[in-house]
């Protein structure tokens, strides 16, 4: 499964998606199990059918040392809760969470959306370029401006 890195991973263009991300802490003992569980040869055919049916469109795991990193998409009306609640109920997800939790740190006997934490999103190249300040200003945070500005500044 392991490629040269620097090469990427080639991506076809989609219509407008919802981007989530998540991570979570593996057990570093077993991280060759786990990889080898990911792979599209050997993971159980329910998994995947059952993310599907689920309404997610794509769904990446990366790995760096002991964290996988996750990229869900899914349609733009998308509702998360919703959508993991169904998950949970179809064939073999709970035993499949059950089984890749031995890999995963903390996370026996927990539900994935127990188990992966979401992250923010702090830069994009795509999104709207606006001043700072005009953002914060804007929603009418209580934040005065000599609060987020190096001193000097005006």
């Amino acid at each position: 499964m392991a490629t040269n890195l620097k090469e990427g991973y080639i991506e076809s263009s989609r219509e407008t998606t919802k981007r989530y991300c998540q991570y979570i802490k593996l057990n570093l003992k077993t991280l060759e199990q786990y990889k080898y569980w990911h792979d599209s040869d050997n993971i159980w055919k329910e998994i995947p059918e059952g993310i599907r049916k689920a309404g997610i469109l794509n769904m990446e795991i990366y790995v760096i040392r002991d964290h996988a990193f996750m990229i869900v998409e899914t349609p733009p009306d998308f509702d998360w809760d919703a959508a993991f609640g169904r998950l949970a109920t179809f064939e073999r997800q709970a035993e499949w969470e059950d089984f890749v939790s031995k890999f995963q740190a903390g996370g026996v006997g927990k539900r994935s959306e127990e188990k992966w934490q979401l992250m923010e999103r702090i830069f994009s190249l795509e999104l709207p370029k606006r001043p700072l300040l005009e953002t914060l200003f804007s929603r009418q945070l209580p934040i005065n401006k000599s609060q987020i500005l190096p001193k000097g500044i005006k």
